[in-house]
C-alpha cells in the first residue's frame, strides 16, 4: 500500500529529504516531456536558439515548477506530506510570475499569438491543478491541451507566430504521447494504491519510464544534431 511517493521511480534514492522532495514534486521526467514539447514546436521552423532557450524556461517554470506546485497543494491525499502552503504558493506564483515576463516580452516584441496561448495554458494550469470549477477542468483531455499540444503551439509561436502543418503534425504526436503517459500514470497510481502484483506496477512504471526517457533524448539528439 502506497503511503506517500518518495518512494516514487523519479524520486532520487541519494541525498537530504528536502533535495528528494523538490525533485519529487518537481515530476522532472514529466516537466522534461513537456519542455521538449515545447522544443519541438520551434524546431518545426528554423529556429533561433535564444527563443528556443526562453520557451523552454518559460515551460519549466510555468508547467514545471508553478503547476506541480499547485499540485501538490490542490491533492486531497497530501503524498508529500504537510508542506507549508505559504511556501508553496510563493514558489508556484513567482516562478509564474518570471514565466510571464519572459512570455510577455516576445509577444508584445513581434509574437502576439503567445497572447491566447498564454491565457489558455495560465486557465488551464489553475482549473486543473486546483480542480477549480468543481474539478470540471481536471481531467485527461485538458491534461492533453495543456500539456501536449500548447508547448507545441508556443514553441512555433514564439519563433514565427505561425503555427505551420509541421507544427501542427508535432502538436498530433505531443498529443498522444501525453493521453498514452496520463493513462498509465493513472492506472500506475491505482496500482501502487492497492495490493497489486508488484510485476504489474512495474510493467507500467516501465512504460512511463521509456516514454519519457525517448521524448527527452529523442529532442536533445534532434538539437544536437543540428549543430554537430
Amino acid at each position: 500500500m502506497q503511503k506517500d511517493r518518495f518512494s516514487e521511480w523519479f524520486v532520487p534514492k541519494f541525498g537530504p529529504r528536502n533535495f528528494r522532495l523538490c525533485c519529487g514534486i518537481l515530476f522532472l521526467p514529466y516537466t522534461g516531456m513537456v519542455v521538449s514539447f515545447a522544443a519541438w514546436g520551434s524546431f518545426a521552423n528554423n529556429f533561433s536558439v535564444e527563443r528556443l532557450v526562453a520557451i523552454c524556461v518559460l515551460y519549466f517554470l510555468a508547467l514545471g515548477v508553478s503547476a506541480h506546485c499547485l499540485d501538490a497543494i490542490g491533492s486531497k491525499s497530501k503524498p508529500w506530506g504537510i508542506l507549508s502552503r505559504k511556501k508553496i504558493w510563493a514558489a508556484s506564483l513567482v516562478s509564474l510570475a518570471v514565466a510571464f515576463v519572459i512570455g510577455l516580452y516576445y509577444a508584445f516584441l513581434d509574437s502576439p499569438l503567445l497572447f491566447p496561448i498564454g491565457i489558455a495554458e495560465t486557465l488551464l494550469l489553475f482549473g486543473y491543478n486546483l480542480e477549480l470549477f468543481e474539478g470540471k477542468l481536471h481531467n485527461n483531455i485538458v491534461f492533453v491541451i495543456s500539456w501536449g499540444i500548447l508547448p507545441v503551439f508556443a514553441g512555433a509561436a514564439i519563433q514565427t507566430d505561425t503555427i505551420s502543418l509541421q507544427a501542427l503534425t508535432l502538436s498530433s504526436i505531443a498529443g498522444l504521447l501525453s493521453y498514452i503517459l496520463i493513462r498509465t500514470s493513472q492506472n500506475y497510481k491505482r496500482l501502487r494504491s492497492t495490493s497489486a502484483n508488484r510485476s504489474d506496477i512495474s510493467k507500467n512504471e516501465i512504460i512511463l519510464k521509456l516514454i519519457s526517457t525517448a521524448v527527452i533524448v529523442t529532442t536533445i539528439s534532434y538539437f544536437v544534431s543540428r549543430y554537430a
